[in-house]
């Protein structure tokens, strides 16, 4: 069968499966019930399957019928600490909610594994599937690379690709060569001064007016030492001093989240942030101490890759679905050390419900975000053919193209939230 009609006749079950994981969501790199789900939907298929030690990941290995390299396909699948508000008939009531759409991107991963599988005989190569814990902020991918995922098939991969949901008109898909993502930060300055009583300052080394004053620099900083052609976001988010409304305290903090587009202005973002710092807190008689964590580190896509990426898209869906985006995301991602050892590309899916306003619509990570599963066919086939060219494989797409497959996957499984 073609692969698009094959992704459509999948469709009702990759939604089922969908909505079982949204319905229990978990968070960080411990996802027992979410893995357990992962491998009843894998059950039975000619895979070889790893599990994690240090995290729940599932790493399955599709070998093809005909020797050749080895492709990457991703779905990450942890969720986020937030109350669902979406009113769905299968809303989370743990406290958790999938609200960045990764229960999408597992069950769309779930059927490209299928997609290919009926395929294995044409493939000349293997394909590593990696279902993925921890992506919001445990870094999971970097835990599953250490534990030898990125080699489960007996060598390196030629490709990888991730797609991710967000809001936006239901079925374009958007990329761009080059960074396409920020990297992550987290920066701790905490100021050491001597304390004292409130209605003496002048005997004491107050260190609030000094964080206060760093706070304001910081912002100043980013509009006078970076290029506004590789910028630079800094957003304090954490402040803390004392307990009492009359006692100076001896120290206090800040933490702020730290994006970058590129490994100079990190540089000079690890030095600028210190020597700030250090030079207020000095002014005001007290030290500094800076923490600059690097989280995780942009996501860069490879150029070639990309290219046949939107080649791929638009012979399978039309032109009409597949946007350049202009400017990278200042938000980050994991599959950035996925990218670091393999060339690939990461590519968003939009998928809000037909008639929400996608520039009103609450967004990814609002606990009253809407995904439209109707995208997962879509998300298996892309992914699938993005593997079966990678591997010299010409995808046989079938059905219809361009907008004309959105509506002929509407009329084969109706209108769903």
């Amino acid at each position: 069968m073609p692969l698009l009609p094959h992704s459509r006749e999948l469709l009702p079950d990759l939604i089922d499966l969908r909505r079982r994981l949204h319905r229990v969501p978990e968070l960080g790199l411990h996802l027992p019930e979410t893995q357990a789900l992962v491998l009843e939907a894998l059950d039975g298929l000619d895979l070889e399957i790893t599990l994690g030690t240090a995290t729940t990941s599932v790493t399955a290995v599709l070998r093809g019928g005909k020797p050749g390299p080895t492709v990457l396909l991703r779905g990450d699948m942890d969720a986020l600490p937030i109350v669902e508000q979406t009113g769905l008939d299968f809303a989370a009531d743990n406290g958790n909610m999938h609200s960045c759409g990764h229960d999408l991107h597992v069950a769309g991963l779930v059927g490209a594994v299928r997609l290919l599988h009926e395929r294995r005989s044409e493939l000349a190569g293997d394909v590593v599937f990696l279902f993925q814990p921890g992506e919001e902020g445990f870094a999971g991918a970097r835990v599953m690379i250490e534990e030898g995922a990125l080699e489960a098939s007996g060598s390196l991969p030629i490709a990888a690709y991730g797609i991710h949901v967000t809001t936006g008109t239901r079925g374009v898909f958007a990329t761009r060569p080059g960074t396409i993502m920020a990297g992550a930060n987290h920066v701790t300055i905490t100021v050491n001064g001597a304390g004292g009583h409130g209605s003496l300052p002048s005997r004491a080394h107050d260190p609030v007016p000094a964080v206060a004053e760093i706070v304001t620099a910081l912002n100043v900083m980013v509009t006078r030492r970076f290029s506004v052609f590789d910028p630079v976001v800094v957003t304090v988010t954490k402040l803390s001093a004392g307990a009492a409304f009359n006692v100076i305290p001896d120290s206090a903090s800040l933490g702020a989240t730290v994006r970058n587009l590129s490994l100079e202005s990190l540089a000079v973002l690890q030095e600028e942030i210190a020597r700030l710092a250090n030079s207020i807190a000095e002014a005001h008689g007290c030290t500094a101490h800076v923490d600059f964590e690097v989280v995780y580190p942009v996501t860069v896509n490879d150029a070639d890759r990309t290219a046949t990426t939107v080649d791929v898209l638009r012979t399978l869906f039309g032109d009409d679905r597949v946007e350049h985006m202009e400017f990278p995301l200042m938000g980050s991602e994991d599959f950035s050390f996925v990218l670091e050892r393999v060339p690939g590309t990461f590519v968003f899916l939009h998928a809000s419900p037909d008639g929400v306003d996608a520039e009103t619509a609450p967004g990814n990570h609002s606990p009253r975000v809407l995904f439209d599963d109707d995208v997962l066919a879509d998300a298996a086939a892309a992914l699938a053919s993005l593997a079966l060219a990678a591997l010299g494989t010409e995808p046989d797409a079938g059905g219809a193209s361009g907008r004309n497959a959105q509506v002929a996957s509407d009329s084969a499984s109706g209108d769903r939230p």
